[in-house]
């Protein structure tokens, strides 16, 4: 595996922070910080923070992001962002099946997969989450479990859609827990998912295919988890609402 091939990526998930105008501002404070990055540098902000973001981005090297999305394009489903609304805005990634929907609010591997193809339909770029939780990492499935996650989700995913498909690995147990998997089980559990592409693809499609971490990586762990030969680079929660800690990840990602 050529890890050349890849684009490292850099997304920061804001989660449930932030006021449109305290976005605006922490998107000042970011853009310096990042505008000679070597990577993809993106900010995944709550809904009512994409207007005020898409506006503080532009002209700058950052893109913009939403942290979840619909399958449905419109109808009754109260309090729901549909893929065809955020697109239409000038979002360019949205994230799908972070563990904590999937933990917090029923999201499952089917609903993950129909989020997912709503999105690609749309022509967003998507971020997919896949992790497995620590009674799961004990029990001796985290492979299994990962590669289950990986095909359910991308069933019906063409090669070429694959192309707008980013996968965060996230074990549920380093997630805002100060955890963080070590660089070797970080890149394990990554190296099943590049396999698992390859089979359901092929090598090339595996070779060119970005894998980020996302469990707790921060300015100071981020250099050892990137140098990794299957990370290509890095879901940010907290670390993301810290400006220089963030451009540390970045700066990481882009040696």
């Amino acid at each position: 595996m050529n890890k050349k091939l890849r684009k490292a990526v850099i997304a920061g998930n804001w989660k449930m922070n932030k006021t449109p105008a305290e976005a605006t501002k922490l998107i000042e404070e970011i853009k310096p910080l990042v505008k000679d990055a070597d990577c993809d540098v993106i900010v995944c902000t709550p809904y009512v923070d994409l207007s005020a973001a898409l506006e503080a981005t532009k002209g700058s090297n950052i893109g913009v992001g939403a942290e979840n999305c619909h399958w449905e394009k419109s109808g009754a489903f109260t309090g729901e962002v549909s893929a065809d609304m955020l697109a239409s805005m000038g979002v360019q990634y949205v994230i799908i099946g972070h563990s904590e929907r999937r933990t917090y609010f029923g999201e499952t591997d089917v609903t993950v997969n129909k989020r997912l193809r709503a999105a690609l339909d749309s022509g967003l770029s998507v971020i997919l989450c896949v992790g497995e939780s620590l009674e799961q990492r004990e029990q001796g499935i985290t492979e299994e479990l990962v590669a289950m996650q990986t095909k359910i989700a991308l069933g019906g995913v063409s090669k070429d859609d694959l192309k707008k498909v980013i996968i965060a690995y996230e074990p549920i147990w380093a997630i805002g827990t100060g955890k963080t998997a070590t660089a070797q089980q970080a890149n394990e559990v990554c190296s099943v998912i590049r396999e698992t592409i390859k089979k359901l693809y092929d090598a090339a499609s595996a070779d060119a295919f970005t894998i980020q971490y996302g469990g707790s990586m921060n300015a100071k762990n981020a250099a050892e988890l990137l140098d990794q030969p299957d990370v290509d680079g890095g879901l940010i929660g907290g670390a993301s609402l810290k400006p220089a800690d963030f451009a540390e990840i970045v700066k990481a990602a882009s040696r």
